[in-house]
């Protein structure tokens, strides 16, 4: 309870949680809020903010508000697909590596290694040339590719858990070896793992709005990226093309970073009152 009221009282968390609100506001209730289909030309392409099309519209006569509506559902699904898939694959993998160790954690750290040497937009884009570019498809790639980092970090809570009292209390009392695991040590150790993946959101989001660009994003759904393309050879004519999609995916990436970085200020003021 102390931290998850340390953690609310925090500007940062305020602000985020309002910011992203907002966005889930807009993602759960973007058929009420901008009914029909958003990718369905509507007006005469490259009007500027109008009364019928708040936002304007793109070259192919979309109307700009539908799609950043709309887009928010997409950005919110890899934003949580994502960071989930990495946050189960990096915590059961990290988590194994570090409390067997011996060869089984040599060859997991080297498969850690292969990932962070590999460049990462540009297997996402590999694997998406290859497999498809569906919503689904997208997500699992993305989240597929994104969760050393949380490996790592859970093997190094790992390592500096295992040796615990209470751990070694567990193991003389005849616990089995991955309940001890995934009882004890990992539900203790996995704060830091969350304020990553919470800022693996933010990246995810910007990954598909990165796809969406360069037109390897669904094109059967509204994304953030997608108008941003639109806009790129319209930046003179049209700046709102740009200008818009922009900020609230700046907005999001803003919103996620400041939830991160709260949780893992809570988590060192934690750390710091067991010193």
């Amino acid at each position: 309870m102390k931290k998850l009221k340390t953690f609310l009282s925090n500007k940062q968390t305020i602000i985020g949680l309002i910011i992203l609100s907002i966005l889930l506001i807009f993602a759960i209730f973007a058929p009420i809020i901008s009914p029909g289909d958003p990718l369905f030309s509507t007006g005469a392409p490259i009007q500027g903010p109008n009364n019928n099309h708040i936002f304007g519209t793109d070259n192919m006569g979309r109307d700009v508000w539908g799609m950043i509506i709309w887009g928010s559902r997409i950005s919110m699904v890899f934003a949580f697909g994502a960071a989930g898939i990495s946050l189960i694959i990096g915590v059961v993998l990290g988590a194994l590596s570090g409390y067997i160790g011996g060869i089984f954690d040599d060859i997991l750290s080297r498969i850690f290694e292969i990932f962070y040497i590999i460049p990462r937009t540009f297997l996402i884009i590999l694997m998406v040339a290859i497999f498809g570019s569906s919503v689904t498809l997208m997500v699992i790639i993305v989240g597929a590719t994104i969760w050393p980092s949380n490996a790592k970090i859970m093997r190094a809570q790992v390592l500096t858990l295992k040796n615990r009292a209470y751990v070694q209390a567990a193991e003389v009392a005849g616990g089995k070896k991955l309940s001890i695991l995934f009882r004890h040590i990992v539900p203790n150790g996995i704060g830091p793992v969350l304020s990553n993946s919470t800022l693996q959101m933010a990246q995810a989001v910007l990954t598909e709005a990165s796809l969406s660009f360069l037109g390897l994003g669904d094109p059967a759904v509204a994304s953030w990226g997608k108008i941003l393309q639109a806009g790129q050879s319209h930046i003179s004519s049209a700046p709102w093309l740009v200008i818009i999609p922009g900020i609230v995916i700046a907005l999001m990436l803003l919103a996620f970073n400041l939830l991160g970085t709260a949780l893992q200020m809570t988590l060192n003021v934690k750390q710091q009152l067991f010193e």
